[in-house]
């Protein structure tokens, strides 16, 4: 892998940073409503022990961002690269959360514009696991032209298997 999948991203409203080990406190204070997760895989990740398991696997991932609201200066939540698959040349786009005040707001689009347009740079094709009962997030993959590939049994960072629909987005021709 020869580019850097922690870089910083930004546009006029909305700037992804690299998540670090010190900013635990203030994305649990978004994280910690457990309206977020209703329809995410883990339902709990709203509880700290749970959410400092997440946390750590975002860590671990070493391609985590913090998502802020440029108007305001709030986290409106966390995304990251992950999988990065050399053979294939692409990588997964995922483990995305927005606190609900940003629900609506168009932020998601414009956070997932930024990654594609910089991640597409270095690779062909970007994959993203939505849970199966995600029908928010499944409609976001929609808008953003991914197409559905199938259903995966994903076995998140430290948690037990749960079932996700895969989605792709291949490179743009330019």
């Amino acid at each position: 892998m020869n580019f850097s999948v922690q870089t910083i991203l930004e546009n006029e409203n909305v700037k992804l940073i690299p998540l670090w080990e010190n900013d635990f406190e203030r994305l649990y204070e978004t994280a910690s409503d457990p309206k977020i997760w209703e329809q995410h895989p883990n339902k709990d990740r709203y509880q700290r022990e749970v959410f400092k398991n997440f946390f750590q696997g975002a860590l671990e991932s070493k391609g985590a961002f913090l998502i802020l609201d440029k108007s305001s200066n709030e986290i409106a939540g966390s995304t990251r690269f992950y999988d990065f698959n050399a053979q294939d040349n692409s990588i997964f786009i995922g483990y995305t959360f927005y606190g609900t005040k940003f629900w609506g707001s168009k932020i998601n689009p414009q956070v997932k514009k930024l990654m594609l347009d910089y991640i597409f740079q270095f690779v062909d094709k970007v994959n993203f696991h939505v849970g199966a009962e995600n029908i928010r997030s499944q409609k976001a993959m929609e808008r953003l032209g991914a197409i559905k590939k199938g259903e995966i049994d994903v076995a998140y960072y430290g948690e037990g298997i749960r079932r996700n629909f895969w989605y792709v987005i291949d490179k743009p021709f330019r």
